[in-house]
């Protein structure tokens, strides 16, 4: 499985990010200290994670110096087949469906979490379910719409070249 991840930081007008590794994560604690310690690095209180696997789901993580991590997951039953979505689901308290019996293509996404986690960057709740659920958008796009909505696309096409 392919996974993309990257935490990103405003400092002032300008944003700073990096790619990470996730793949020896334990538990929400290590992606939060994570996030935190960059954000803190950057002279910042936020930080906003995002991730894509495979493009077939996404997840936005807000973390904050105080307060409990935000999630945002593009499809709740991706959280069987990927730890990942499972460990960012288990931190957000978010619900999981049961899996189906049947494998194969999920061609109507579940979303779930917090959708409002970016309100204040540009990206409503109502437009993150939509982009998550819209035919034919894949979830890199929707992470290029965040970033462009939140000032720090150039920073994700740089990363993702």
């Amino acid at each position: 499985m392919s996974t993309f991840a990257a935490v990103f930081a405003p400092n002032g007008k300008a944003w700073r990010g990096t790619e990470v590794d996730l793949g020896t994560v334990d538990v929400i604690d290590d992606v939060t200290d994570l996030m935190i310690d960059f954000a803190v690095e950057r002279g910042s209180d936020v930080s906003l994670l995002l991730v894509e696997a495979d493009d077939e789901w996404f997840a936005i993580v807000r973390a904050e110096e105080s307060g409990e991590p935000r999630v945002y997951l593009s499809d709740a039953r991706v959280v069987h087949d990927h730890p990942l979505a499972g460990l960012l689901s288990e931190a957000g308290a978010l619900g999981a469906p049961q899996p189906a019996e049947s494998a194969g293509a999920r061609p109507n996404p579940v979303p779930t979490g917090d959708g409002d986690l970016l309100t204040d960057l540009g990206v409503t709740g109502d437009e993150l379910r939509s982009l998550s659920t819209g035919g034919g958008v894949l979830p890199s796009d929707v992470l290029a719409v965040v970033a462009e909505r939140a000032g720090f696309s150039d920073l994700l096409d740089g990363m993702r070249l």
